[in-house]
């Protein structure tokens, strides 16, 4: 028998604790679907940082960066290990160069990170910059080219450094050998009838021995990776006396240009206390870019990529595509 009366189902609502009655020959209406960027509350923060980095790509957008008038020599150093010295390097050389600056990535730390992420072998069989540190081969012996941004050349570290401390120890001039070597290859470009580099990159070992202290005589610029921590502070003060004693005497020359504060974690107070405090004790070096936290970053070196080229749409590459135009305009 065909019941013609509308069976009504009870459904026990656990929500609001009470019946509701839902006839069982209806069924609701499918919503419609709507576009998630039409949905978006334009006060959100996730509306807001795509925003943000929307105007920031703009105002980089066709910049030509200047050339400085000579080369500039910078050493990445922090005693502090984690800081991101050599994330650092190879992205702020990898973006200055494909900005069409030509750029030169020493590698003198014997973990050989610098060269892995730039994607040059540096195995112990390869000619080093050990070779020319030890046994004093010309550096044009051992420099490579990066094989996926022109412009780009890396004197390669292999693991024949871990050594090399106490090697140079007996040499003549043994704080002075990198910077030799490198005057002898800027003389040699120029014979060649090559461009001069506009920028020398040396990424350090995370200690104070003799090839941190030849980075430091071959250089005339510091720039030091602060981490947004608490720990980050305790370290630079000691790596500050170790520059002033390098200044007075081994290099008169050296100044500390520039602070870069990394893995920046716009969500704790305590990444703002430290960025505040270090811009407060040095308003003149601290850049305005800050590097945040970012997978891509981390994931770049495992592929032998910096991550302008790994993710160039990245939060990570657009800011350290913003801190190398800043170091350049500040040239």
């Amino acid at each position: 028998m065909v019941l013609e009366a509308v069976v009504v189902e009870k459904v026990d609502n656990r929500i609001h604790g009470e019946a509701i009655e839902v006839k069982a020959n209806e069924r609701p209406e499918a919503a419609p679907v709507r576009n998630v960027m039409d949905t978006m509350d334009e006060t959100s923060p996730l509306a807001s940082q795509l925003a943000s980095e929307h105007q920031r790509r703009e105002r980089l957008s066709g910049r030509k960066l200047p050339r400085p008038n000579t080369t500039r020599y910078m050493t990445v150093s922090n005693q502090k290990g984690g800081v991101g010295k050599t994330t650092t390097t190879v992205n702020l050389a990898a973006a200055l160069a494909i900005a069409g600056l030509n750029v030169l990535v020493v590698d003198i730390d014997p973990q050989g990170n610098a060269s892995t992420a730039l994607g040059v072998e540096h195995h112990a069989d390869v000619d080093s910059i050990y070779d020319v540190l030890i046994n004093d081969m010309p550096l044009a012996d051992v420099i490579a080219s990066c094989p996926d941004i022109d412009h780009l050349l890396i004197a390669p570290a292999t693991i024949h450094l871990a050594g090399a401390e106490i090697e140079l120890v007996s040499l003549v001039a043994r704080e002075q050998r990198l910077r030799r070597a490198l005057d002898v290859y800027a003389k040699y470009r120029e014979a060649q009838g090559m461009e001069r580099l506009d920028y020398v990159f040396i990424d350090c070992p995370p200690s104070l021995g003799l090839l941190t202290v030849n980075a430091f005589v071959a250089a005339r610029e510091v720039l030091i990776p602060i981490q947004c921590e608490y720990y980050a502070l305790e370290g630079l003060s000691q790596l500050l006396k170790n520059i002033e004693m390098i200044q007075k005497h081994l290099n008169a020359d050296l100044v500390v240009s520039t602070i870069l504060l990394t893995m920046y974690d716009g969500r704790t107070n305590l990444a703002a206390q430290v960025a505040n405090e270090v811009r407060e004790h040095f308003p003149n070096q601290v850049l305005q870019a800050l590097i945040p936290r970012s997978v891509r970053i981390s994931e770049a070196p495992s592929y032998q990529q910096t991550v302008i080229t790994y993710d160039s749409s990245s939060t990570g590459a657009l800011s350290y595509l913003e801190a190398a135009a800043e170091i350049a305009e500040r040239a």
